[in-house]
């Protein structure tokens, strides 16, 4: 069994494509299936079932996956921690963020890691807080940024909380509310709404206001990208909630402050079980105080964090 077929199924699995797998990989997809088929033979079971329209695991591809995840991960980080023992910094970084996060220009944050360690792979991956810590608890990203309500935080992962803010409602510049300084929850329940899909965290800050104040309200339009849900917000179809960091970042719409707002956290997290070199030194270039017990990195200089502001602006 070779690291090569272990990092070709667990592309076809991510993918849920031989065609993506083969490209994600930079070979040609014959050569991918054959040593995918290779690896089944050896294992004497079917990892994938194949039509013409879908891949997806077996049985025993799932039970495969983690394992083979487990041992991908510990071949490159022995690779990343010889090179960090003679002072190199190679391997990859996977980073996963909510697409709201504000407290951290993560551009910046990446630009100036790849300037210092131009030897690190950098992936991103959007998701939800939720799905984020789960995969900092398996191993699948090194570091996550996260938005969570003040009544929960990151759980299995070690975090340090980046900054606090209130939401701020959303409108239409030619919304009946958007001359307003200032609304309520009470005067909010009234509109139509733009959320997040149910049971995620950022959807969570504005349920939990709402149900504490004892108001209903209705979401008629439920999207997963926060930069999506705000064109929705622009072109009339309802009103939306998100933090006032991020909202000030919004062109097409107008913000509004609540005085009775419910407030939102965001963490950065990293796993428990130990930070690979690359991860060690993302997080002491964004100066967070995770202790020398790892590697030994002093904390850099760190990348400058986006204000969140009190006032809420004009159209934008």
């Amino acid at each position: 069994m070779e690291l090569q077929q272990m990092r070709y199924v667990i592309a076809v699995a991510e993918t849920n494509s031989f065609t993506r797998a083969a490209e994600r990989c930079l070979v040609v997809q014959s050569a991918l299936s054959h040593q995918i088929a290779r690896l089944e033979r050896e294992l004497g079971a079917k990892l994938f079932e194949r039509t013409s329209r879908r891949v997806r695991l077996t049985p025993a591809g799932a039970a495969f996956l983690p394992a083979a995840r487990q041992c991908l991960d510990a071949a490159q980080r022995a690779a990343a921690e010889v090179a960090a023992a003679v002072g190199e910094i190679r391997g990859r970084l996977a980073v996963g963020l909510i697409s709201s996060v504000a407290a951290v220009d993560i551009p910046i944050a990446v630009r100036d890691f790849h300037q210092q360690y131009p030897q690190v792979r950098i992936s991103l991956r959007m998701a939800a807080s939720e799905e984020l810590v789960e995969q900092v608890r398996q191993g699948a990203i090194e570091v996550a940024f996260l938005g969570l309500p003040t009544t929960a935080r990151p759980e299995g992962v070690h975090s340090h909380e980046l900054a606090r803010d209130r939401l701020v409602a959303v409108v239409a510049p030619h919304h009946p509310l958007a001359d307003e300084p200032a609304v309520d929850l009470r005067r909010l329940c009234s509109e139509v709404f733009v959320d997040l899909p149910a049971k995620t965290a950022g959807r969570a800050q504005s349920d939990q206001a709402f149900s504490a104040a004892g108001l209903h309200r209705d979401v008629a339009f439920e999207v997963t990208n926060v930069d999506f849900l705000a064109r929705l917000v622009g072109q009339g179809l309802g009103i939306a909630m998100l933090p006032s960091a991020y909202a000030t970042q919004l062109t097409g719409v107008t913000t509004i402050e609540v005085t009775d707002a419910p407030a939102r956290v965001e963490y950065v997290a990293w796993s428990r079980d130990g930070r690979t070199p690359a991860a060690t030194a993302f997080l002491a270039l964004l100066g967070i105080p995770t202790g020398r017990d790892q590697a030994g990195y002093p904390a850099a200089s760190p990348v400058p964090a986006r204000s969140p502001s009190n006032r809420a602006p004009g159209p934008a």
